[in-house]
Formats: structure tokens, sequence, C-alpha cells
């Protein structure tokens, strides 16, 4: 028996594989940075919610720059007078790939 499987079906899964694959990497990444002592998927905690983050750049074109710098960088005055600490110890690669999948949390 000859198993014949179509290119679009083939795409999909791998594509499935890939993203799925892709956010769970970056949720333990997020925990590896700890990123997790200040931030969760859908409450507030010490800074906003990965929810609130997605709905609030989600349309900004340049959002995965200008956060990946704030990740690195620290900032304040956005969400409140907390401010986000520098996080110099992660590399601008894990800071985009964090953004990332936060703008995907809608």
């Amino acid at each position: 028996m000859t198993l014949r499987l179509r290119p679009a079906l083939v795409a999909t899964a791998i594509a499935l594989g890939v993203f799925s694959g892709s956010a769970l990497a970056s949720a333990d990444l997020a925990k590896a940075k700890n990123c997790m002592a200040c931030h969760a998927a859908d409450k507030k905690l010490v800074g906003p919610s990965y929810k609130q983050i997605a709905a609030k750049y989600g349309s900004d074109k340049g959002a995965v720059e200008k956060l990946t710098q704030k990740v690195r960088a620290g900032g304040s005055g956005v969400w409140g007078q907390v401010p986000m600490p520098p996080n110099p110890q992660v590399s601008a690669d894990e800071a985009a790939t964090l953004v990332q999948w936060v703008l995907s949390q809608k």
C-alpha cells in the first residue's frame, strides 16, 4: 500500500508543528528569563498581561523592534508608574522571540 500525501496537507502539518513548538519554546524562554515574575498570560501582575500587551501593540508594525528594545533596556510610563527594569541578560534574539510570542497572545 502506497501512501500519497498532499503537499498542502504536509505543509500545514509542518507549520502547525513549528508554531506549536515555537509557542512552547517561547513560554519556556519567558519562564527561564524570569518574565513570569512580573507578567502573566491573562491577568495583570506587576506589569500588564501578555494579552493586554498584544491588544495594545498588535496592530503596530514597529512593535517587535520597539518592544524588543524595551525588554532589554527597560522602560516606564506606558502602563503606569512601576518601571520595567532592564534585562541585559536577555539577548536581542531572545527578546525578539519573546516579543513575537507575547504579541501572538490575543
